[in-house]
């Protein structure tokens, strides 16, 4: 940590940092999931490899832009304060300007909708409409809606249901149960990690007026409710044992066996910056889902 002190401002390194790369987990999950599902559905021959690189980059670029937006936002808010418990961020430490991250988010909004547009030959005018409101709501979850406790909300919808659903859809032209099923699935590994973030910063988070759902429900339930989003998961994949890819439904019992150790590491530690370790362990457990859960859907 004493080296982060010494990044020179607006650097390669700076940005890096601002990127938050560990995060982008969290945007190849979903997508990941809704490309196995198209590949074992269409197979190889019919399995189109340019808009699923598309979806892949777009995932990806999306993701860093709802990073630079939070790190500005939230500075300029004065939340990223000397009381932070989570890892710092590049205004805040003075990694980069204010001036240059707003450039940075004017960059990635408009490189996210540039590889976004050619989906529209794929799925349609309506692709237009999606990626419009990913845009949107990247902006109006710093701004607003986390403010309001949304946010668990918000990754079950763009985290889940729009990514594995939409990758799915711009593959086959179509969108079934089973896919509707894995993206609420997605949605709940993912929201594991916004719910331990909001765990750490419940404290800081109620004082200035961030009525996260943590925050609304008190500790000890949103340890519970951390626990719970992880059991669920698994429990909705369990419909994949009746169908033609039962092996989805088994792989993810080994994450479920990850997330229970790391919620226990949760209730030991409690509070404090010591719940930055369950955060990179939640981090690591929800890659590790989103690897079974494609393996088990790939398998037949």
């Amino acid at each position: 940590m004493k080296e982060e002190t010494h990044i020179r401002i607006n650097s390669f390194k700076a940005w890096m940092l601002a990127a938050r790369p560990k995060t982008l987990t969290a945007a190849a999950v979903p997508v990941m999931v809704g490309l196995s599902l198209a590949y074992s559905d269409v197979g190889a021959a019919k399995f189109n490899v340019i808009p699923a690189i598309l979806c892949v980059l777009f995932a990806f670029i999306m993701q860093i832009d709802a990073n630079f937006i939070n790190d500005y936002f939230d500075y300029a808010r004065g939340n990223d304060d000397e009381t932070r418990l989570g890892p710092r961020r590049a205004c805040a430490q003075g990694w980069v300007t204010p001036y240059g991250m707003k450039c940075a988010i004017a960059f990635t909004t408009l490189a996210a909708c540039a590889l976004g547009l050619p989906l529209v030959i794929y799925g349609g005018v309506e692709m237009v409409v999606v990626g419009a409101l990913c845009v949107l709501f990247c902006f109006l979850y710093t701004t607003t809606l986390s403010y309001l406790g949304l946010g668990d909300l918000l990754v079950l919808v763009f985290f889940g249901l729009v990514p594995v659903c939409v990758t799915y859809y711009l593959l086959t032209g179509t969108v079934t149960a089973e896919v509707v099923v894995a993206s609420v699935s997605c949605g709940l590994v993912i929201d594991t990690l916004l719910l331990v973030n909001n765990y750490r910063d419940m404290e800081n988070d109620a004082k200035a007026g961030k009525n996260t759902l943590v925050v609304k429900i008190g500790a000890k339930m949103g340890r519970k409710a951390y626990l719970l989003a992880g059991v669920l998961a698994v429990a909705a994949g369990a419909v994949f044992a009746f169908s033609h890819r039962p092996w989805a439904s088994v792989l993810p019992l080994v994450y479920l066996a990850f997330h229970y150790a790391t919620y226990c590491k949760m209730v030991r530690i409690n509070k404090g910056k010591a719940l930055n370790i369950v955060l990179g362990e939640t981090a690591r457990n929800m890659f590790f889902y989103g690897l079974l859960f494609s393996i088990g859907i790939l398998l037949k």
